[in-house]
């Protein structure tokens, strides 16, 4: 495995460690409290992602990292009873800063930018904690030496001289450190001291000793340390390798040397006895007990990854391209024009079963992108809960189908328009009083709905709030300042709604932390288009406000009908077509401003012909030699008129040439292209962008 797997493998592993930190802590948190499992699934997590640091030589991660692994084990030996109900938010807090602070050093590992040493701070309120759980007042002098150290102090080899030889020390206190500082450094008294006040905050003064005693008082003691060094000796092995990063990581240490009491023998049997020492500072007996109470989680997530495997996205890109190069050569082989008219009962009876093994294919490789939308939903609980806080506003947000699955890129985009429209109801939708909501007779908790539903051919996601819902006089105010709307001109409920959409477009009077920049709902109506979907809004004033997002499954390969406007051929998604029919010209109605109606169950939708929208040179004009096909696609509906329906197909998703793109056909209704079994180019409608386009025009 090269360095650059290596890397890719720690960037993917500590991410997805970070989400599992980050619902643990959400989750802990709205109970106020951390159960043992959890406790000691933190404690596996920070173990991971210290040792993972630690090899892949990022100090600061691992120094971090460790430091929570230690706070946690005390909590693992003592339960949450140690952690006082005041502290407890504070502990919540540091966690959730701790995954924001992983998480950002994770993004400068993949830009390969470097990496914040300056976690003194941070490190501070960790030991604060820590100080605090063991009942003990955070020493002033402590979040000195959390300094980090820079690369030119980074441990180097023990001098040559051997600082101490068996028979010195307390036998009492076995487990021995021996500490030298930079040459010229000075100070090397207070130095010392500020090592002894760092590990008082995990280790009582009964279990460990000094030498020189006087640090503080005496600053003569500095010419012993440069001489001999600094010596801290340990009654517990556990104690001396939790001391081993904090000296690692102080300032101005030049090395260290850990060694083991041992008596006095024979000069002889000193030589043979040297090594014993050296293997001492190894992982002592009693660290490997730490990790003791995780190991049947990590046991059984060793079994679970068994039967999985990590495989590179554009490796899946890969297939999914053969995979619809191989639809389109088997449709090319079974339409073959040289075929027609023959009856070849054995050729049939083997396309149908190709067929069959390539829809079984496409099913597979399809599938393989698939991934559930828990991941993006489950971030949409911190920005509640970090905006709750900062508005001071009470509000629970519900998950409801956070298991449907969507293509992964998809998964990927939509992300960041789900999260502007959760921020959106946090801010404009829920009300700032909370008596306004009592006397509205609703919770006094806010709620924020965030579901997701499979309809076979596309995922539904909606944003729903029980807020005050959109202020229609407000937003036409707006509209009209903007410039998209007009004073004399009535607009329905309906489109005013539709001006959130525009772009720039903010109710907002203050740019806030949240909004008021400019960067209205645009963005999310823009982000979804460009996977295929449409964005909808409804609202009713005092009752809440709900965004609804059609997203397509998948990109790569749908299901369409393909339909023929003279010699033109169109492909429109299955999942728009609401029906098809046959009428007379009887039946076609004109309004003076929306054209030709036709009457369709029990409402009136205009009717778009694709030919002379498309002013394609052949095709029918008469309404009773074509085909009217009933569409729909988010809010819109309407019906197209074409000549002849040739029949479902399954179709691989092309991109249009940048040529072609170049002349903004995305604005006429068309989305992509396809290739046909016979070789011919099939269009892709857009239906939404079709209405759009034609109402435009």
């Amino acid at each position: 495995m090269s360095s650059n797997d290596i890397l890719d493998m720690y960037i993917y592993e500590t991410n997805s460690l970070l989400e599992q930190l980050e619902t643990i802590v959400l989750d802990a948190e709205k109970e106020n409290t951390f159960s043992q499992d959890n406790v000691n699934e933190i404690f596996r997590i920070m173990h991971t992602i210290k040792g993972s640091s630690a090899m892949m030589e990022f100090d600061t991660l691992a120094t971090v990292s460790h430091r929570i692994e230690d706070m946690f084990f005390l909590i693992r030996e003592g339960t949450m009873s140690v952690v006082k109900d005041a502290d407890r938010p504070a502990l919540f807090d540091v966690m959730l800063h701790a995954v924001d602070y992983f998480r950002e050093e994770m993004e400068k590992v993949e830009a390969e930018e470097p990496l914040n040493k300056d976690v003194d701070s941070f490190l501070a309120n960790i030991n604060s904690l820590i100080a605090k759980i063991k009942g003990e007042e955070p020493a002033a002098e402590a979040p000195a030496p959390a300094a980090p150290a820079p690369a030119e102090t980074a441990p180097a080899a023990p001098p040559a001289a051997v600082p101490a030889g068996p028979g010195t020390g307390n036998p009492d206190f076995p487990y021995e450190l021996r500490v030298f500082f930079d040459d010229g450094c000075g100070m090397e008294n207070l130095r010392a001291y500020m090592l002894i006040t760092s590990i008082q905050s995990f280790c009582s003064e009964a279990d460990f000793l000094y030498e020189p005693a006087a640090v503080e008082s005496d600053a003569s003691t500095s010419e012993q340390i440069i001489d001999n060094g600094f010596l801290l000796m340990f009654k517990n092995a556990d104690d001396r390798e939790r001391s081993i990063p904090v000296i690692r990581e102080a300032g101005s240490v030049h090395s260290y040397q850990p060694h083991d009491y041992v008596p006095a023998p024979p000069q002889e049997e000193e030589a043979e006895e040297a090594p014993v020492p050296q293997a001492a500072a190894a992982p002592k007996p009693a660290a490997p007990a730490k990790p003791a109470p995780a190991a049947p989680a990590a046991n059984n997530q060793q079994h679970q990854k068994e039967s999985l495997i990590s495989v590179g996205l554009s490796k899946l890109d890969q297939l999914s391209a053969i995979v619809g190069e191989i639809v389109i050569t088997e449709a090319m082989v079974t339409a073959s024009p040289d075929l027609k008219g023959l009856h070849l009962d054995a050729f049939s009876k083997s396309a149908r079963q190709l067929r069959k093994l390539t829809d079984e294919l496409q099913d597979v490789s399809m599938s393989l992108r698939m991934i559930p939308v828990s991941n993006t939903f489950q971030k949409m609980n911190r920005i509640v809960r970090d905006m709750s806080k900062k508005l001071n506003k009470q509000v629970k947000l519900t998950l409801i189908g956070e298991n449907t699955e969507v293509d992964k890129t998809i998964v990927d985009s939509i992300g960041d328009p789900i999260m502007h429209m959760v921020r959106n109801s946090m801010d404009h939708g829920i009300e700032e009083n909370v008596q306004d909501r009592i006397d509205a007779g609703k919770d006094p908790v806010g709620e924020i709905v965030l579901s997701a539903e499979d309809t076979g051919s596309e995922v539904i996601i909606q944003i729903k709030d029980d807020g005050a819902g959109v202020n229609d006089e407000a937003v036409l105010k707006k509209a009209i300042k903007n410039g998209i709307a007009f004073p004399d001109v009535e607009y329905s409920h309906k489109e005013i709604l539709n001006f959130l959409m525009a772009p720039g477009f903010s109710t907002n009077q203050q740019v806030t932390e949240f909004s008021g920049r400019g960067v209205g709902m645009d963005v999310v109506k823009s982000g979804v288009e460009s996977l295929g979907g449409t964005v909808s809004i409804t609202s009713e004033q005092g009752k809440g406000m709900i965004t609804t997002m059609r997203i397509p499954l998948t990109m790569a390969i749908m299901d369409g009908m393909e339909v023929s406007v003279g010699n033109s051929i169109f492909t429109i998604p299955i999942n728009n077509i609401r029906s098809t029919m046959k009428i007379n010209s009887t039946d076609i109605l004109h309004d003076s401003i929306d054209g030709e109606m036709v009457k369709v169950m029990d409402g009136y939708y205009p009717v778009i012909r694709a030919k002379d929208f498309y002013n394609l040179p052949s095709g029918t004009d008469e309404i009773e030699e074509g085909i009217l096909m009933w569409l729909e696609s988010g809010d819109v509906s309407y019906c197209l008129f074409v000549d002849e329906l040739l029949g479902e197909q399954q179709i691989v998703v092309k991109p249009l040439p940048a040529y072609v793109n170049s002349f903004d056909v995305k604005n006429f209704g068309i989305t992509g292209c396809s290739i046909l079994g016979d070789g011919n180019i099939s269009i892709i409608l857009d239906a939404g962008g079709l209405f759009a386009a034609a109402r435009g025009a």
